[in-house]
């Protein structure tokens, strides 16, 4: 694939206060952790509030995940009174991210009314998605040309969810690509590459300045 495209990325960060107590008196306390989790599930509502799928790219649908999540006691037998944890947004270009915000908080609020609790939702990051290139501009035209010289394979114009600085450019008018071969194994454990890819890149980098 020829990176065309991202999505709008938006990270949120989830503040849960609640009443922390001992283990063997749950009761007189809040815990915020068991909170969390029904916030997170409970967030997966964006998945149906934010249907919409463009087979530009892949995935073709906006996603939601849970991500990390910071530590609260130290101990086994203690209730927790805070929690902190954060969703990773990729949106589709035709939602607005105060849209998804709006609706996390609207989620976010309800569940801390079920359970007790106070609720805080931070935008970490935000980066509206930028134009596309245009799938026809000539440097992806290029780009198709060289991958098939070196390689032998069509490279297709596509979009991601990832973030690149290829969005730096396309905020500035340029018609910026993203391209490189690679095993998926991004942010996985024992994440790699592999030297003949780097070899082969080189090549296609060469066939691509030959051609412009």
């Amino acid at each position: 694939m020829i990176e065309v495209a991202e999505k709008s990325m938006l990270w949120l960060k989830f503040v849960l206060t609640g009443k922390q107590v001992h283990g063997s008196t749950p009761e007189k306390g809040v815990n915020t952790l068991s909170g969390a989790a029904h916030l997170i599930v409970a967030l997966e509502e964006l998945n149906d509030r934010f249907p919409n799928q463009d087979p530009l790219f892949s995935p073709p649908n906006s996603t939601f995940p849970p991500t990390r999540k910071e530590a609260n006691v130290p101990n086994i037998n203690t209730v927790p009174g805070e929690d902190v944890f954060y969703l990773d947004c990729r949106v589709l270009p035709c939602y607005p991210s105060e849209d998804v915000l709006a609706a996390v908080r609207e989620i976010a609020g309800r569940v801390a009314r079920e359970r007790g609790l106070k609720v805080e939702v931070e935008p970490v990051y935000q980066a509206p998605a930028t134009p596309p290139t245009r799938t026809d501009a000539p440097v992806v035209k290029a780009v198709e040309r060289a991958v098939m010289r070196v390689y032998g394979r069509r490279a297709e114009p596509m979009g991601i969810g990832g973030g690149t600085v290829a969005a730096f450019f396309r905020r500035a008018g340029l018609p910026a690509v993203v391209w490189s071969s690679s095993p998926d194994t991004a942010h996985r454990p024992n994440e790699y590459c592999l030297l003949s890819n780097l070899i082969g890149d080189a090549k296609v980098l060469a066939h691509l300045a030959i051609d412009i």
